[in-house]
């Protein structure tokens, strides 16, 4: 299938890992520009560097703290004058972080929304604008599962996918008119760096060595695995793609089927 993807402009925030270097790599297969936002300019060029291995594509990477609006509108500003108007927006950054419930204070919860829900809608709030008015572009979400069921060791970053989840669903209402769709993406557990914290986090818990804890929590995914991060990253393809191009306000949950809910 064609998804249409041809020189459109791509930023993607958090991709210089994870999920976020897994759509990179794939907008880049389909012939899209890519711009590469987060926190460390190290980790950005040697993903870039890893991207460029692969073919000779164009890739603009831009150090920015998204916890900060004024770092966001900087980061679009710097993209728009390099590769013209952002077409497509793949929110992947910010990673909440996890703790055990007796270790939680005012300040895990704060840092929470900062990390994971402050850092999507900045980042939302300097592009939409731009976005209606040239009368078209897509966004998507990567949330995740923690938003619809409550992990005792993810509650204040559940409590920031569940915020993102209703700020999806309402700028998807909002901006539809304007011609932007606004979808997102709840992954369950998916292979990678965030896995093996939280594996280790819930080995020191429990005293259960963090492979068999794994092997465990897979067993238990009717589809048999944990996601890998690309398997997400097709999904974002396909819904920023003019293939999508009646979905808006959805919320994908991509989980294997681990949890049978709404």
């Amino acid at each position: 299938m064609n998804l249409q993807l041809d020189d459109r402009t791509v930023l993607i925030t958090g991709g210089s890992r994870g999920i976020g270097f897994a759509c990179a790599a794939a907008f880049l297969a389909e012939g899209a520009r890519v711009a590469l936002v987060s926190r460390d300019q190290q980790r950005l060029e040697h993903a870039a560097a890893r991207l460029h291995s692969a073919g000779d594509y164009p890739i603009l990477v831009v150090a920015a703290d998204l916890t900060h609006p004024d770092e966001a509108r900087r980061a679009v500003e710097i993209i728009t004058g390099e590769l013209g108007g952002v077409d497509v927006l793949v929110n992947s950054a910010g990673a909440a972080k996890r703790y055990l419930p007796e270790q939680l204070t005012a300040e895990s919860w704060h840092a929470a929304m900062d990390a994971k829900y402050f850092t999507y809608i900045h980042t939302m709030d300097a592009l939409l604008p731009a976005m209606a008015a040239k009368g078209g572009g897509g966004v998507v979400n990567i949330i995740g599962m923690g938003g619809k069921v409550a992990t005792p060791i993810h509650l204040p970053g559940g409590a920031a996918n569940s915020a993102l989840m209703l700020a999806t669903v309402g700028l998807a209402h909002v901006y539809g008119p304007k011609g932007v769709r606004i979808n997102a993406i709840n992954p369950g557990a998916v292979r990678g760096e965030r896995l093996d914290d939280a594996l280790n986090l819930e080995s020191d818990k429990r005293g259960v060595p963090p492979a068999e804890l794994l092997q465990a929590g897979e067993a238990r995914v009717p589809l048999g695995r944990y996601a890998d991060p690309e398997d997400i990253a097709r999904v974002a393809l396909f819904l920023a793609s003019p293939c999508a191009n009646y979905v808006t306000g959805a919320v994908i949950p991509m989980d294997g089927g681990l949890n049978p809910v709404l």
